[in-house]
Formats: C-alpha cells, structure tokens, sequence
C-alpha cells in the first residue's frame, strides 16, 4: 500500500483497483472549493474510498460542468458525462457560495433529486440549520474525515433508493 497524501497529520493510504474499478457501478461526485489544497484533499479522500471524482473550483465552474449556466454557448461537457451521483461543495467560496450552488442545483430539473453536501470550517449553527432547510442532505465540519466519507455513501443510497432510508442513521 503506497501513502499518498499528508493533511493535517493524516495518511491517506492510495488502494490499488482492479480492471473493474470504474465500471458503471462506480459513484460519481463533483467536489467543488476554492482552496487547492481542500480540493485534492477531498479527492484524495473519496478516490480512495472508490468514487470517481470530478473537481471545480467554485460555484460558476460547477454549474459550466452541469451545464447549467443559461449560457448557450456549447460547452465542453457533453451531458452524459456530467451524471453525478452527489455534490459536495465548500461553504464559502468567492463569488459564488456553496448555499447559492445548491440553491441553482436544486432549481434544475436535471439534478435537483441529486444530493448536495455542504462543508465548512466555520460551525455556525445558523448557517447549518438554513442549508439543511433548504435542501441541502448533510452539513459536514472541515477538515472533512475517512468517517465523513463512509457516511456519503448513504445519501447517495438515499438518492437511488427511498427504502435505503431506513438504513441511514442520522442526518
């Protein structure tokens, strides 16, 4: 087992995959923040525990991704390619926040059954309360943990499966 990354004191063991590791089954997350150093964090964290990881590095790059800028100019992406079974976004980002991302993506009515994961260094009971109000499926306190990650694959289960409810413990 090879050790890929450092962050914070943790070592973030790289799993070796078989031939079928990105095969149809594999779940796919955009994970999108401003901050380098969270962003290849965060998709070092899911790699490893199997998910294809798309990244952004905010809010307007996310929604170019979804292809959901009103722009019509072509974009880049075709529209199979940006299927994403869950985003996780950073709360505060520049000119676009991850409250207002969700917001977008909730309004599409192509993702809005997707679930949005919103995360943030700042623990500001307010600010929780309004995302989960407002759609989003979880609120997870950086820096964001192996745990944090076990815990997202629930909610896409969720999204799949309404009966997988039962299964997740807590919001």
């Amino acid at each position: 087992m090879q050790w890929i990354t450092k962050y914070l004191g943790l070592l973030i063991p790289q799993r070796r995959m078989g031939s079928n590791c990105f095969d149809e089954e594999q779940l796919h997350v955009l994970a999108v923040d401003d901050s380098v150093v969270e962003r290849k964090f965060i998709e070092a964290l899911l790699k490893n525990s199997s998910y294809k990881v798309t990244t952004a590095e905010d809010g307007l790059s996310a929604l170019e991704y979804l292809g959901l800028t009103g722009d019509p100019k072509p974009t880049t992406v075709k529209t199979n390619d940006a299927k994403v079974n869950m985003i996780i976004t950073d709360y505060c980002m520049p000119g676009m926040t991850g409250y207002e991302l969700m917001k977008k993506v909730k309004e599409s009515s192509s993702f809005k059954e997707v679930p949005v994961i919103i995360m943030s260094s700042e623990n500001v009971p307010t600010r929780i309360k309004k995302c989960l109000d407002d759609g989003a499926q979880d609120f997870i306190l950086k820096p964001i943990q192996q745990s944090d990650v076990k815990r997202l694959k629930c909610h896409v289960q969720k999204f799949e499966s309404p009966f997988n409810e039962m299964l997740c413990l807590g919001r």
